[in-house]
């Protein structure tokens, strides 16, 4: 029977890094099944869920402490359960560029939270637009849309939503 651990961790940037945590986690006898690992700033953070049986968890969970003093970052870590069915939810890619403005993930977050649709993955980004040097900002995220609701109802909602707040944006199904 599998047992799973999230853990994350975030601490200074340096070559190496992931190389000792995945060393970590093979010799304790576990696999990493999801991750995301990136560099923000001048800092590394990372989450991922471990996944092994009890015995090789447990002992990568106490080992943790240790690894964590060694390699210099910060660790947390909960035990957790493979997640529940999520077959009544179909997959869908949002895209939203814009001029960078406070609160972009909030009134997207609250549109789809408004609905009962769950964020699944979400990244943003903000750089200087080419030629002009302007301050934008991009997401991109995954959510799952409940199989009960309209999704060209969804869509034009969100679409009208965007432009409201001058957003270019697009909702596509995941591929």
């Amino acid at each position: 029977m599998e047992t799973y651990l999230v853990v994350s961790a975030l601490g200074e940037d340096r070559p190496g890094l992931v190389k000792e945590l995945a060393v970590n986690i093979a010799e304790s006898g576990c696999s990493i099944k999801d991750s995301r690992m990136v560099v923000l700033g001048s800092e590394f953070a990372m989450s991922m869920l471990i996944s092994g049986n009890w015995n090789a968890v447990a002992k990568f969970e106490n080992a943790l402490p240790r690894t964590a003093e060694r390699l210099g970052v910060s660790v947390q870590s909960r035990r957790t359960q493979r997640r529940t069915n999520t077959t009544n939810h179909i997959p869908y890619m949002v895209e939203v560029v814009s001029i960078d403005q406070a609160g972009i993930v909030h009134d997207i977050a609250d549109f789809f939270a408004h609905r009962d649709i769950n964020v699944e993955d979400l990244y943003t980004a903000s750089y200087p637009a080419p030629y002009t040097g302007a301050p934008m900002f991009s997401l991109h995220m995954t959510v799952g849309i409940p199989s009960d609701l309209a999704i060209v109802q969804v869509r034009n909602e969100f679409m009208d939503f965007c432009d409201h707040l001058n957003l270019d944006a697009m909702l596509a199904p995941a591929k």
